[in-house]
């Protein structure tokens, strides 16, 4: 379980704990999202982080509300945007037998994820994400596109996925340029809370060196 995985040495600390002073909306405003114990509750509006990144290994957590009486889109529906282009889905989905295209943990519309690793509504969940950015040539035309890798609870449930370009809603198509970590609002009183990445170099070393 990766719940309450501390931040490495060099990482970033996207989410203080105490406030959104370094998230905005997509109009430029401060977010308007709440803070308490240390969580972040959704509120009117997307909250985008001011730090932006190509390649990253990210981990949050969130907790959906517990919401009976709603079905499919509309139960505790949120989602993670890495780059601000890619849609990881967050959403209710406890107990569905087979995950589809717009359920939890699905890259949205373009993958569903290959097991349902969902924890009922009000307990909290991680995403560990594995990010590698799309390449670009010269005139910024994509040559490799960008990958994902996901872990749910500590599962893998997305395995070195290849993005078939930005999914709906992105708020920009620059693909190959450094992008923020947007978490959506949908509505809903989706939480989060424990939210960092770490830079990850675009290229190791292809030679070996003696020590």
């Amino acid at each position: 379980m990766q719940i309450g995985l501390k931040p490495p040495e060099g990482a970033v600390v996207l989410f203080n704990g105490r406030d959104v002073s370094n998230w905005h909306q997509r109009n430029g405003e401060p977010a308007t999202w709440t803070v308490e114990d240390e969580v972040m509750t959704v509120a009117k509006g997307d909250a985008i982080t001011a730090e932006t990144f190509q390649d990253a290994y990210i981990h949050l957590e969130f907790r959906t509300p517990d919401m009976p009486e709603a079905t499919g889109q509309a139960k505790g529906n949120s989602g993670v945007y890495v780059q601000g282009r890619y849609e990881i889905q967050v959403l209710d989905s406890y107990g569905w037998e087979v995950p589809g295209l717009g359920d939890c943990g699905a890259i949205y519309n373009q993958y569903a994820p290959l097991v349902n690793a969902c924890k009922p509504a009000m307990e909290w969940q991680s995403y560990d994400i594995i990010f590698r950015a799309a390449r670009v040539d010269g005139a910024g035309k994509v040559v490799e596109p960008a990958r994902m890798t996901v872990l749910q609870n500590g599962l893998v449930i997305q395995n070195n996925a290849v993005l078939q370009g930005p999914t709906g809603g992105p708020v920009d198509e620059n693909e190959g340029q450094p992008g923020p970590l947007l978490l959506q609002d949908h509505g809903d009183a989706v939480q989060y809370r424990n939210v960092w990445l770490v830079h990850l170099p675009e290229k190791g070393s292809d030679a070996y060196e003696p020590h």
